[in-house]
């Protein structure tokens, strides 16, 4: 029997789930944390206050169908090494199916997420008094980082932007569904009701995606880092993870494995690896000094 459109494109989404952005390993069980409160170690201490040697405080910016848990590991880290941290829940929309699971966030309108971030960049701000933070974006989060610096007021609030292994020029489903247009009349359009719109937005060539490479990767006076995996199972190929510096930003793109070659963290888990740890302290200060492989 020959399978209709609409269940190629289900199971392609279905098939996804695993490596595209699912709960990562160590993440809390979907069960204890069913409105996703549960703060990471080491994160969203309102009181903290930043020190003349780390002035921005970190934000973290989980993945599609993640929560903040997907953070469970660097942010200690990034805490003990003297930085105020802090991380949300954002891209909450139950109107799809995967979306309606409870723990499970970032399948909403990228647009409407960034609105979300931006108010909690303000609250950030508000709290520690810093002029500027620093972005660290997993997948979607990337994205959604990069949303709010173009388009929702973002551009003097943010120093540096992490891009952890970013969909920035999108995901083409091992080349099946490259270079669509994100609009009810395309057919991948039709796994907005499973996936939620935040995954078809990421599709290579939709429109939120056009619209914010149109002028080109990067905002003027922030310093971006990209990094991007050889063994990464989404986020392909690994060139479209990568940045190209505009106008007055610099952007340093880095292979995991060139930094650890015996890293195999699969995408979902990167947030896990200790070479990404590494290379997000070092973007963060350049002096850190730290072992990449454990």
């Amino acid at each position: 029997m020959v399978r209709s459109k609409w269940g190629i494109l289900v199971a392609l989404a279905l098939g996804l789930l695993v490596g595209y952005g699912a709960p990562a390993a160590g993440a809390a069980p979907m069960g204890k944390i069913p409105d996703g409160s549960v703060d990471p170690p080491g994160s969203n201490d309102w009181n903290c206050a930043p020190t003349a040697a780390h002035p921005e405080p970190v934000i973290l910016i989980h993945g599609t169908w993640d929560n903040q848990n997907a953070w469970d590991v660097l942010a200690p880290r990034v805490k003990a090494a003297g930085y105020c941290v802090f991380s949300l829940n954002y891209g909450r929309d139950t109107s799809s199916v995967l979306g309606a699971i409870p723990g499970q966030y970032a399948t909403a309108d990228i647009r409407v997420s960034a609105r979300e971030l931006a108010g909690f960049v303000d609250r950030v701000r508000a709290a520690t008094g810093a002029r500027r933070v620093a972005l660290v974006g997993h997948s979607q989060g990337a994205v959604v980082a990069r949303q709010y610096v173009r388009f929702e007021g973002g551009a003097d609030e943010v120093g540096h932007l992490i891009s952890l292994s970013g969909t920035n020029h999108g995901v083409s489903v091992s080349g099946l569904l490259a270079g669509r247009a994100e609009t009810p009349q395309s057919p991948e359009w039709q796994v907005a009701p499973l996936t939620g719109l935040a995954f078809v937005q990421q599709l290579a060539g939709s429109t939120l995606l056009r619209d914010l490479n149109a002028d080109g990767d990067t905002v003027t006076g922030i310093a971006y880092t990209a990094i991007g995996s050889r063994v990464d199972d989404t986020s392909t190929p690994l060139e479209a993870t990568f940045l190209r510096a505009g106008p007055g930003a610099t952007v340093d793109n880095v292979i995991v494995q060139d930094v650890c070659p015996s890293d195999t963290y699969p995408h979902a888990m990167l947030p896990q690896s200790s070479a990404v740890a590494y290379i997000v302290q070092r973007a963060l200060d350049p002096t850190f000094e730290g072992t990449p492989c454990r």
